[in-house]
């Protein structure tokens, strides 16, 4: 979708010279998010300013589906992208209605299908259209403005975004809710977005694919999984943390450390006796008391003992069910808060898919990390 080729881009002149992007050359595949990262003065904004010709090329190309961007006027190819940033850049002097509606309108679009894509992008973003479409940016809290700014770079439904750290001013549990907010709706419209940030977690939530730049040069270009868990060298090693995976676990999901369940449940309307006998003969430790294929709680041994009843009479209720696209960080901090050895796994009907555990979340990542290793 987007290819850059032996971009460069230099500023000053002679000795005083200064590459911001030197020799720079990947590509973004249609549909997918890629995060540019790396500290201040490394490139990455220049990059993205390459990419819709808010400043020139020095030497390489850009294209957009196989067209060089040089081949666009300016302003169209501006027009036809959406572009989000940290200052979020709402005209101050328009409602929450006209700044959503400004690129529509010099588009041309009727007024009636303006009003109609408004209404449906502030909904988009969980905004009130009738509480804020004719406010001003200074009447609407921190949040709600970076909300307005992402869905006017979405209002003319490009293919493409470019944001540059749009969400940096926000405070960090506004800052949270958005970044769930937009994936949500990224994985609903499957827009090719360039996404530059300084922050390696946002990086690694956000991102399909993370560029990582040192003083204007690419020094990896991998998915978040890859540049955790096998960095190209000590910059991007250091880069990423110490804490490597740490992050990895925030972004592997229960369902990947999920442990299928095979004898261990038994069904709620069970009697205790027949539960027992199943541990015995098949030296369980416990079982999942199952109601329609719901866990209602679990049993072992010393709770079924001298009981004879039905067994989700005895059984004793989960502290929390795990749902499989919740962070395995998240999961672990949890089970080392509340010293459970063991939680059910369940998916979005409630419908239980397993269980998981500490040894589970410990395999899963060393699995991950022998299997990057061999690459």
């Amino acid at each position: 979708m987007i290819q850059y080729n032996q971009v460069y881009k230099t500023f000053g002149h002679g000795a005083e010279a200064v590459n911001a992007v030197e020799n720079v050359s990947f590509k973004i595949k249609k549909g997918h998010l890629v995060a540019f990262l790396g500290p201040s003065g490394c490139g990455k904004t220049t990059l993205l300013k390459l990419t819709n010709r808010l400043i020139p090329l020095t030497g390489g190309s850009i294209s957009i589906n196989d067209q060089d961007i040089m081949a666009w006027k300016g302003v169209k190819l501006r027009q036809s992208m959406g572009y989000a940033i940290q200052e979020i850049g709402l005209f101050p002097n328009k409602t929450v209605y006209g700044n959503i509606a400004v690129v529509p309108r010099l588009l041309k679009w009727d007024e009636k299908l303006i009003r109609e894509r408004v209404e449906e992008l502030l909904l988009m973003m969980r905004l009130d259209p009738d509480a804020v479409r004719d406010r001003y940016p200074a009447e609407l809290s921190g949040g709600q403005q970076q909300r307005v700014g992402v869905a006017r770079s979405l209002a003319a439904d490009p293919d493409i975004l470019l944001m540059d750290e749009p969400f940096g001013a926000i405070d960090p549990i506004n800052r949270e809710e958005i970044q769930n907010e937009f994936l949500m709706v990224q994985e609903k419209l499957k827009k090719t977005i360039a996404f530059v940030t300084h922050d390696i977690h946002e990086a690694i939530k956000m991102g399909d694919k993370i560029a990582i730049f040192q003083a204007g040069r690419l020094i990896q270009y991998d998915t978040p999984e890859i540049i955790l868990t096998n960095p190209v060298n000590r910059y991007i090693s250091n880069f990423v943390g110490s804490d490597r995976a740490l992050k990895l676990l925030a972004l592997k999901k229960a369902c990947d450390a999920t442990k299928k369940i095979n004898l261990n449940t038994v069904n709620g309307e069970n009697s205790t006796r027949e539960a027992l006998n199943k541990l015995k003969d098949n030296k369980l430790d416990y079982l999942i008391v199952l109601d329609e294929d719901r866990p209602a709680g679990h049993v072992d041994e010393d709770s079924l003992k001298g009981i004879d009843t039905a067994v989700k009479k005895a059984a004793k209720t989960f502290p929390r069910i795990i749902n499989e696209g919740e962070s395995l960080r998240d999961v672990l901090s949890y089970m080392l808060v509340s010293r459970a050895k063991y939680l059910p796994v369940v998916d979005d009907r409630g419908i239980i898919s397993g269980t998981i555990s500490y040894r589970d979340v410990q395999t899963c990542i060393r699995n991950i990390y022998a299997k990057n290793d061999n690459k």
